[in-house]
């Protein structure tokens, strides 16, 4: 994987601020690899360059023309403009319950079991804070998406990395998490389809993981917004459809990828009881939910039919054999992800 190094614009800030207003929490917090390369993008663009811009995850496509027209009939709606607590959320909260016992055939509560996020990188921050204490221990996978690393910091969390290893199929090995490591973990994050591995993991695999914490008193974190970005017969697991699984775990699930509405901040938890009350008190300090507008507009894109979300996934399938079939022609070996927008490869001997 290719990124690009230096301290950039939030490694200056910090070294700037850093004795007298940074916090500790501040300072803990690694270089922004997103924050280094938009700062890469701004010098080349103010200097005419053209970009090629891989640096961030974002879909190309449009969302669901049923999306655009709820935010459309919303604006001109002046009763959409006030503030959006929690009870003004609950028809996004049925919408996303109702998702989920249509994918998945199991049932959730949309008032114990479900709450509304500003997209799942917020939801996944807000969840740690709400259900983790400075110096807890959280099993963190290794390579991980890099966000994970600077909420952990603001957390004070203590990680005991999860080696993702190719010959594994960039699975971690639970069994070799030592018996103090599990039992001083709080927390274990998941993340399949995987970012940035591509990695996908069985029913097997998320039985086994799902079992681990239980055994080991860890509530497991599923990150979970590439569910419907996956290809041929393959389809995502979630975990709380697993015995034990909505007793114990939570999923993050995000509008951005399945329906293409990164800029809109808009996903949902779904999972334990205990700790979506958790978030939902950490989350009732600090935010009033989304405008209603967006929340009606991923009302509409969750009763969009399976087929299109397939059509959507077939456009990245599509993209996905023209990358993998050139860089195998060209003799840089790389095997064929089943899911994600991502393609993770080793570099060619002598790069």
């Amino acid at each position: 994987m290719l990124g690009i190094g230096g301290a950039g614009l939030c490694g200056r800030l910090g070294e700037m601020g850093r004795d007298r207003w940074a916090s500790r929490r501040a300072a803990a917090m690694p270089v922004s690899m997103f924050a280094t390369m938009d700062e890469a993008k701004s010098e080349a663009a103010s200097r005419g360059l053209d970009i090629i811009d891989l640096s961030i995850g974002s879909s190309d496509l449009s969302p669901p023309p049923e999306v655009l027209v709820a935010v459309r009939e919303a604006i001109a709606d002046p009763s959409t403009y006030g503030y959006r607590l929690h009870a003004c959320a609950r028809e996004l909260r049925e919408a996303a319950a109702n998702w989920y016992a249509g994918r998945y055939r199991y049932p959730v509560d949309p008032d114990t079991n479900v709450l509304v996020l500003i997209g799942a990188q917020e939801g996944f921050a807000n969840l740690l804070l709400a259900t983790t204490d400075p110096g807890d221990t959280i099993l963190l996978p290794d390579p991980a998406y890099p966000s994970y690393f600077g909420v952990v910091a603001i957390a004070g969390l203590d990680v005991t990395p999860l080696a993702l290893e190719e010959q594994r199929g960039f699975l971690p090995d639970l069994s070799a998490v030592s018996t103090e490591a599990a039992r001083k973990a709080r927390a274990m994050v998941l993340n399949y389809p995987n970012n940035p591995t591509a990695a996908v993991a069985s029913e097997v695999f998320l039985r086994e993981a799902v079992d681990f914490c239980i055994d080991n008193d860890i509530l497991p974190i599923h990150d979970f917004p590439y569910v419907d970005m996956v290809y041929g017969g393959y389809e995502a697991p979630s975990i709380l459809a697993l015995p034990g699984g909505l007793e114990i775990g939570v999923e993050l699930f995000s509008c951005s990828k399945s329906f293409h509405m990164g800029g809109f901040r808009v996903g949902w938890a779904i999972g334990n009881a205990d700790a979506v009350a958790a978030l939902a008190r950490v989350k009732g300090a600090v935010d009033f939910n989304q405008y209603l507008g967006i929340q009606r507009a991923a009302v509409a894109a969750l009763t969009q039919p399976r087929e299109h979300l397939r059509r959507d996934a077939a456009v990245y399938e599509s993209r996905r054999d023209a990358l993998v079939t050139h860089l195998n022609r060209v003799g840089w070996e790389t095997p064929l992800p089943q899911a994600s927008m991502y393609v993770w490869t080793r570099l060619p001997k002598g790069l």
